[in-house]
Parts: C-alpha cells; sequence; structure tokens
C-alpha cells in the first residue's frame, strides 16, 4: 500500500470515522473542523446548571460494524431508557409509542459529544486536527498539479493554504458541501445530485429548572423522560437529567418540528424562545419560569430526502463525501457513510 496524504473535511461522527479507519490502514491524515470541537450535531453545551445535550438525542444500534466500534469506548456508551417515549396525540393524550422493535437506546457520557471525541484521540495525539478552520475553496496544487490544496479561514479571519494531498474528502452537510464544489468550479455530477437531497433544520431550546431541587422535588411535570410530540411547533422533548452521567439540576432540550422551524428560521432568538416556552408548557404541564432559557439554531438537522447510497467516490479525481445525508439522520447512518468511504479510498 502506497501512503496517501488525506484531507478530510468535518470532524462530526462521519468524518472521524472516515479518518481514524484511513489512519488504522496507515494514511497520513489531516483534519480540518470549523468549530472548536468534535462532535457536529452530536454536540453537548455546557451550561453552569448543568450539559445539555442539544442536537442528537440518543442513538441505536443496528449496524455490526458500528456496534463493534462501540465495544472500543465500553465507558462512554450507556443505555437510556428512551424506549419509555411517549407520544402527544391530536387530542393532547399521552399514548406510548410504537417503536421500532421496542430496540435500545443509548447515549454517550458525560454528554453526547464524548463519543465522537473518545474516537478522535488517535488524531488530537497525531497532531492531525486543525479546529476553527473553514475550508472554502479546493483547488489544484500550486506546485504539483497532481495533489490538491486547501483554501481555509480561521476563527480570527486569518487566511491560510494548505497543500500536498493525495485525497479530499468532504465530511461536511450536503449543503455546505454543494457550496463548497460550486465556489471550487468542481464535480458539476455531484452538485446535481447533492441539489437532490433534502435537510430540514431545527431550533433547539434548552431550560434549566434549579427551583425543582431546591423545593425537594423529585421532579418537575411529567413523569416520563422523553415524548415525541404531534404539537405544531414541538418535536420533541427530554429530561436531560434523566442520562446517565448527567448532572442532577431539572433541566429539558426542547426541538421544534422541521416544518416550524422553517418557517422561523430567521426568527431572532429571543422571539423562539417565548413560543418555543409556551409549546413546552403545553406538550409538559410545566409552566414555572426556567431560570435558563437557551436557543440553538441547527440549519441543517434532519435528512429528509437522502442521498441513497452511501458515499461519494471519484477515484480519478481525489475527491469523496460521506456524512449522515448520503443514508438519513441517524447516528449510525453517518458512521456507515464514514466507514464505507473510507474502506473505498484505502
Amino acid at each position: 500500500m502506497t501512503q496517501q496524504h488525506i484531507a478530510i473535511l468535518g470532524a462530526g461522527m462521519a468524518g472521524v470515522a472516515c479518518a481514524r479507519t484511513l489512519m488504522q490502514a496507515g494514511h497520513r491524515v489531516t483534519v480540518f473542523e470549523k468549530s472548536r470541537g468534535f462532535g457536529g450535531r452530536m454536540s453537548t453545551r455546557q451550561t453552569v446548571f448543568g450539559s445539555f445535550d442539544h442536537g442528537t438525542q440518543y442513538f441505536t444500534v443496528r449496524d455490526e460494524r458500528f456496534a463493534l466500534a462501540l465495544t472500543t469506548v465500553p465507558q462512554t456508551v450507556r443505555p437510556w431508557s428512551a424506549n419509555a417515549v411517549r407520544v402527544l396525540d391530536p387530542q393532547g393524550r399521552m399514548v406510548e409509542a410504537a417503536l421500532p422493535s421496542r430496540e435500545a437506546h443509548y447515549v454517550a457520557t458525560p454528554g453526547m459529544n464524548a463519543l465522537v471525541s473518545r474516537w478522535a484521540e488517535p488524531l488530537v495525539q497525531a497532531d492531525a486536527v486543525h479546529s476553527e478552520t473553514r475550508v472554502v475553496k479546493i483547488e489544484r496544487d500550486a506546485l504539483n498539479k497532481q495533489r490538491w490544496q486547501l483554501r481555509t479561514v480561521g476563527a480570527d479571519d486569518a487566511q491560510q493554504v494548505f497543500s500536498g494531498f493525495d485525497v479530499v474528502l468532504s465530511a461536511m452537510p450536503s449543503n455546505q458541501l454543494a457550496d463548497l464544489l460550486r465556489a471550487s468550479s468542481l464535480a458539476q455530477p455531484w452538485q446535481q445530485a447533492l441539489g437532490k437531497v433534502e435537510v430540514a433544520p431545527c431550533w433547539t431550546l434548552m431550560l434549566a429548572f434549579p427551583q425543582a431541587m431546591q423545593a425537594r422535588m423529585q421532579a418537575l411535570g411529567p413523569q416520563w423522560n422523553a415524548a415525541r410530540s404531534t404539537h405544531h411547533r414541538i418535536s420533541w422533548v427530554a429530561r436531560e437529567s434523566s442520562k446517565p452521567g448527567r448532572e442532577p439540576i431539572e433541566r429539558w432540550t426542547v426541538q421544534a418540528s422541521p416544518a416550524w422551524s422553517q418557517e422561523h428560521i430567521n426568527d431572532n432568538p429571543e422571539r423562539i424562545i417565548d413560543k418555543m416556552l409556551k409549546g413546552f408548557a403545553e406538550v409538559t404541564g410545566i409552566r414555572a419560569t426556567p431560570s435558563h432559557a437557551q436557543a440553538h439554531r441547527w440549519l441543517y438537522a434532519q435528512t429528509l430526502t437522502p442521498l441513497g447510497q452511501s458515499h461519494l467516490w471519484d477515484a480519478r479525481l481525489g475527491l469523496g463525501a460521506c456524512g449522515d445525508w448520503c443514508l438519513g439522520h441517524r447516528v449510525e447512518n453517518a458512521f456507515v457513510s464514514g466507514l464505507e468511504l473510507a474502506l473505498k479510498v484505502a
């Protein structure tokens, strides 16, 4: 095997799964991530009241390769009783959800970002990660037209060029990848395929109620820990403190429906908080004023129409792409996509 220098754009589940597989195969890997940490939508927000998994809420395991990979981090993955999830029906009644095969649900501890962060440790140790570095253009290397170079912008708006890559693999959201390909005048057929992928946004609300503990209440509001909802604003609510390894302060993560999020995509956070708080009260019955209320907008949250294949790969150009948007919106979809692209390249 000839060692290649491979750039990977994005350090979420797909990007890290791809990068660690290629590193294990003996390739030199460099990862570029526009944010400060790992995880993408498997993110955890830290506050003075405790943490919030404000993106991905949990994951399931159906693929044997994903199950095998999880055995490498047994202390990081814990089951969560989200099987008790309930649905608010159109009449406002809580009824048991018909979950597929009553399959087990898992979370990472102490936060959802811990799983990707653990798997990324070899990359960090090899000094192979450039965080807070956004790739704005892919172009042929100025010194070797058989290779690639990347133009980037850092957190301080400093521009930099990284060169000498044999292969460039994207693990970015499909919309961002399409923008990058257009800016780079690359892969016109891919741009057309990406245009058919549909990914919905999501507004997320994070709420903390420390007064529940001060009043020595075991829990505030309902006795269930998570619920899917048919409420016109709210699609999901979860009690963060019910997850294993979390802080005890009563905290809730509330996610808006794709349709409502799209309709209010450009609203200011204060307006979002006000509207989602009303929906949260209607779903849970909790009408207390939270001590902490913060909104986060995910522009690319849930894949509605996937690509329909696990990855994109052009061996002639040395360009590839992966992400959950290739197969669906589940954590496992992202892992499988990154793994299968890496195996194709390796």
